[in-house]
């Protein structure tokens, strides 16, 4: 079937449309409070954000153990091995040289014995006795490591008691009442002169 239409009637039948409905326009009342609102949600979510990683990465401040305190504790361990001379001897002179090192900022345990006695005799980190003492202390050390010297049970025991009395020579002073008496807390410890 062939229709007789024209291209200008064709073009009528098309150009006429239905009215379409109303609708609302926003007022900018709208785009605002909106806007607000999500503003809000992300500020929201940043504040929750930075309170989780606060609480997180919160660790509470542990003062470290003073250096005297943990070679004291090392000392009370390294009593375990008394009966085997060469570990014992071993913790007991690496718990000295490290307590010095620590204590001082000297350079103790990487140094053979008459390096470290050399370089501390130039300083005056130690009393002349403490030096003294401590090189026959790390002499003897030195017997039992390397040279397999068997000492008794009470020649161990005076070697950890000469490291315990370096640390208590050694050790800084703790801090008193103003005023007060290290021993008894009620005196002053020495009397000022007025100049």
């Amino acid at each position: 079937m062939i229709t007789n239409a024209s291209p200008q009637s064709a073009a009528l039948d098309t150009d006429i449309r239905d009215i379409k409905p109303p609708f609302d326009i926003p007022s900018g009342l709208a785009w605002l409070w909106w806007t607000l609102g999500i503003l809000a949600v992300i500020v929201a979510a940043i504040l929750i954000w930075r309170w989780w990683q606060k609480r997180k990465t919160f660790v509470p401040v542990v003062p470290p153990v003073p250096a005297h305190v943990r070679a004291k504790q090392k000392l009370e361990e390294a009593l375990a091995l008394i009966s085997q001379p060469k570990p014992f001897v071993t913790a007991v002179s690496d718990t000295a040289r490290f307590y010095l090192e620590e204590r001082f900022q000297f350079r103790a345990p990487e140094r053979t014995t008459e390096e470290f006695l050399r370089e501390l005799g130039g300083t005056k980190l130690l009393l002349p006795e403490q030096k003294e003492s401590l090189g026959d202390f790390l002499a003897s050390c030195d017997l039992v490591k390397f040279a397999k010297y068997e000492p008794g049970e009470n020649e161990l025991l005076e070697l950890h008691g000469s490291a315990l009395r370096l640390i208590d020579e050694t050790a800084p002073a703790v801090p008193t009442a103003k005023g007060g008496n290290p021993e008894n807390g009620n005196e002053p410890a020495q009397s000022v002169e007025s100049v």
